[in-house]
């Protein structure tokens, strides 16, 4: 049957049910003013043929889809009426009648089975009543609080709007005082940094004039180590005893090549010295280093014996060493000429010698904490300046939502609300995010932020849509859809996972209430027809 023949026949029923309580007068056969109307030839709903009206319900079924019989059997593709006297009237399939098992609580579709039925309406229809009057007196408290909701929200909403103004302004302030106290600092740090430019270079011309003084010192040493004769000139008889000046570092290092270390001269005085000293340096080894560092006499070996191992312990027999080591003693020990070039050890101890760079004159101390003093309050104002723009953004977030019709879910901003089952612990955060977390230890998954409100188009804010979770394995991001209904308090009730991966959860507030017109009105908002 048609939805719109259902209604149309029992809303007089209802109305008389919630008007005059519960009645026990039985109508065997429904009456519709549009469809039943008596007197007038009946047509079938679905056009299939016209009847006279005493056609209708007299036990024959002569429409194809059985609405000529609401209240009898005849059609077995029809639909039997249960008037329900005192509950809700309803319709069962024509097949259900006389088949032993009551399904009208009236007991009219077993009217011919001899099936011991009891009248079960009138319990049934007093406790419908009980439960829909405490609905109606919840859905009545919710519409209140809501009321009170809103009148905060639009409190709310204007300390927010005030509040924006005033930062706003505190802003322009800020933003002043920034760029003031930025100029105070670059003021401040020019002095600063040609102080410590000046200082730098005063310490880096100290330290230039100790090394060439270490340098002329050195000249002057290594002159009088290779003047081997002592006649107040360096030859290149006398270069040739230190092969280490070899330019192209091979076993042979030639006169001619002595002579163009000497400046192509055959020998040289101090003063001619100092100019080809550069030539020298970097290679010349001290015959004093040479000394401390020539290799030690290689031991001599013992005679091989059977019971060398003996005289050791199994686990201390010593390890032999590497040939290579070996090799290279020998070589040093066979060119008697060669010394070891300074090792970066040796450089760095030679700078160590300079020391550390003074500390900075009082002047330039004094510039350095005026400009450091600068710079903290510079960026402290700077860090003030930045909070101020995150609260005017949160606020502008804030002010801009759509927290519903009258902004009567604006409550909930902010807030979270935690359901916990026997595994999980369950967390909304209207607006926000929905978590779950094991109950006894584990990491928060995320099962989805904030993406819209996603009701029906006559009911857009009955329904909230979380989205991009954290990913399943080998499936799609998690998300969920939270419900609201009507209630007093505001709470999470329940949660399940209907879709692998996409999350239901049922959520009670009183701001989804909707205001109920009478109590009468709310039973029939709520009676399944």
């Amino acid at each position: 049957m048609s939805c719109q023949y259902h209604q149309h026949l029992l809303l007089p029923l209802l109305l008389s049910l919630l008007t005059a309580g519960v009645s026990s007068v039985e109508v065997q056969r429904p009456r519709d003013r549009q469809f039943y109307e008596e007197g007038k030839p009946f047509t079938c709903l679905d056009n299939s043929a016209t009847i006279p009206f005493d056609r209708v319900n007299d036990d024959y079924c002569d429409c194809k889809d059985g609405s000529d019989e609401p209240g009898t059997a005849a059609c077995p593709n029809g639909s039997f009426y249960c008037t329900n006297a005192g509950f809700r009237s309803s319709f069962i399939p024509s097949s259900r009648i006389n088949d032993g098992i009551c399904d009208c609580c009236d007991t009219t579709d077993e009217y011919n089975s001899g099936a011991a039925c009891q009248n079960t309406c009138r319990e049934l229809g007093r406790k419908e009543m009980e439960s829909l009057e405490k609905m109606a007196e919840i859905a009545k408290e919710g519409y209140r609080l809501k009321q009170l909701l809103i009148q905060e929200a639009k409190r709310g909403l204007e300390e927010k709007k005030k509040k924006l103004q005033d930062i706003q302004v505190t802003k322009k302030d800020l933003e002043d005082k920034v760029e003031a106290l930025r100029t105070v600092k670059e003021t401040a740090e020019q002095p600063e940094k040609e102080a410590k430019e000046r200082h730098l270079k005063a310490w880096e011309d100290q330290k230039a004039l100790i090394r060439m003084e270490k340098d002329m010192a050195r000249m002057a040493e290594v002159f009088l180590e290779l003047d081997d004769d002592g006649d107040g000139f360096v030859s290149v008889a006398e270069l040739l005893s230190h092969s280490e000046l070899n330019p192209d570092s091979d076993d042979s290092f030639t006169e001619a090549e002595a002579q163009v270390l000497l400046g192509g001269v055959d020998k040289v005085d101090t003063v001619t010295f100092e100019a080809v000293w550069n030539n020298i340096k970097e290679k010349y080894i001290s015959e004093a280093t040479a000394d401390t560092t020539a290799p030690a006499e290689t031991p001599q070996e013992e005679p091989f014996s059977d019971n060398d191992s003996e005289q050791y312990p199994e686990d201390d027999i010593p390890e032999e060493e590497d040939d290579d080591d070996e090799e290279d003693d020998d070589d040093e020990h066979d060119d008697g000429d060669y010394k070891t070039p300074p090792t970066p050890t040796q450089e760095k101890k030679d700078d160590d010698d300079e020391g550390t760079m003074p500390p900075y004159d009082q002047e330039t101390q004094d510039l350095i904490d005026a400009a450091q003093k600068a710079r903290d309050e510079f960026d402290k104002s700077e860090r003030a300046l930045r909070e101020v723009d995150d609260q005017i953004r949160n606020l502008e977030k804030e002010i801009s939502f759509d927290f519903g019709p009258n902004s009567e879910f604006a409550y909930l901003y902010s807030q979270c609300y935690e359901l916990t089952t026997s595994e999980y612990i369950y967390r909304l955060c209207p607006f926000n995010r929905v978590s779950q977390k094991p109950k006894y230890g584990g990491s928060e998954t995320n099962l989805g932020t904030w993406g819209k409100w996603a009701g029906p188009e006559d009911n857009i804010y009955s329904v909230m849509k979380y989205e991009h979770g954290t990913g399943c394995w080998q499936g799609p991001n998690r998300s969920t859809t939270v419900k609201l209904t009507c209630g007093k308090e505001t709470v999470v009730t329940s949660t399940s996972e209907p879709s692998r991966c996409e999350y239901l959860m049922e959520f009670i507030s009183p701001a989804i209430c909707q205001e109920p017109s009478s109590l009468e009105s709310y039973f029939h908002e709520h009676q399944e027809l």
